[in-house]
């Protein structure tokens, strides 16, 4: 871990007074080196009715909204701030599921900016942010950052895999917008970077998912296979990923 750590500054250091290509392709080594901390934050959500391929997939977005949105400036580990970024991303993504036991508007809206600042505030003080330390920044009392912080477990999202009410498709076919991190071009380009070494199939298949916002059922009519198959495709190639990010030899991006 120190050494991913180090490395991590170093590059974060390397990237400073760089432009486009060179410093996409040092953004690129960074998500690369740390995408094993991705995966570790989305192992924390399993168990509660969202595939571990879905989990990987919103804990990778996390990460690159992570090395975008890090100031090496401020003097604090990247870990100190990617890893409330990337937890934020999954937790996101269930409230934005559903609720089995909707909790009060005021609520809702006082998680939302927990999520906002937690990145910030966990940059800002070098470790991840205490309920005081929310409730200082947001000027609200202890006890309803306290109440918004227990809501997050209030959540019973579908699984994406799930047939809509129609029986058409899958509810993951129909989450068809470009997530937030992916809204920034160099954003697009960093993760695009990653994919190298993949055959011409697989990145396309990516590309329409996750730049392309098209639907698996779109996907499968694009490269003439069913949308089961894509969803069989898309977890391949994203095992495929991890296996290369937890191997020491070349990096993807060689």
């Amino acid at each position: 871990m120190e050494d991913r750590r180090e490395t991590t500054r170093l590059l974060f250091e390397q990237a400073r007074g760089t432009v486009n290509g060179e410093r996409r392709e040092i953004e690129c080594r960074i998500v690369e080196i740390n995408m094993t901390v991705a995966t570790d934050c989305a192992r924390r959500y399993r168990g509660r009715g969202v595939s571990t391929d879905d989990l990987d997939q919103v804990a990778y977005l996390g990460l690159v909204k992570a090395v975008r949105g890090f100031d090496p400036a401020r003097g604090h580990d990247f870990l100190s701030f990617a890893v409330p970024t990337i937890r934020g991303e999954l937790r996101r993504h269930f409230r934005d599921q559903g609720w089995a036991l909707r909790p009060p508007r005021s609520i809702q809206e006082l998680q939302t900016q927990i999520l906002a600042v937690e990145g910030e505030l966990s940059q800002e003080l070098g470790r991840s942010p205490r309920p005081t330390d929310l409730a200082r920044h947001l000027g609200v009392d202890l006890e309803q950052v306290l109440d918004a912080l227990a809501a997050s477990g209030c959540f019973s999202p579908a699984s994406l895999d799930a047939p809509t009410p129609e029986g058409e498709e899958a509810i993951g076919d129909r989450l068809g917008a470009i997530d937030g991190a992916f809204e920034d071009a160099d954003a697009r380009v960093t993760l695009a970077a990653v994919m190298r070494g993949l055959t011409p199939r697989e990145r396309r298949i990516l590309e329409l998912r996750f730049f392309g916002g098209y639907t698996q059922a779109e996907i499968g009519a694009d490269i003439g296979v069913t949308q089961m198959q894509v969803s069989r495709l898309l977890n391949r190639i994203l095992a495929r990923l991890r296996s290369r990010m937890s191997d020491p030899g070349p990096s993807l991006s060689a």
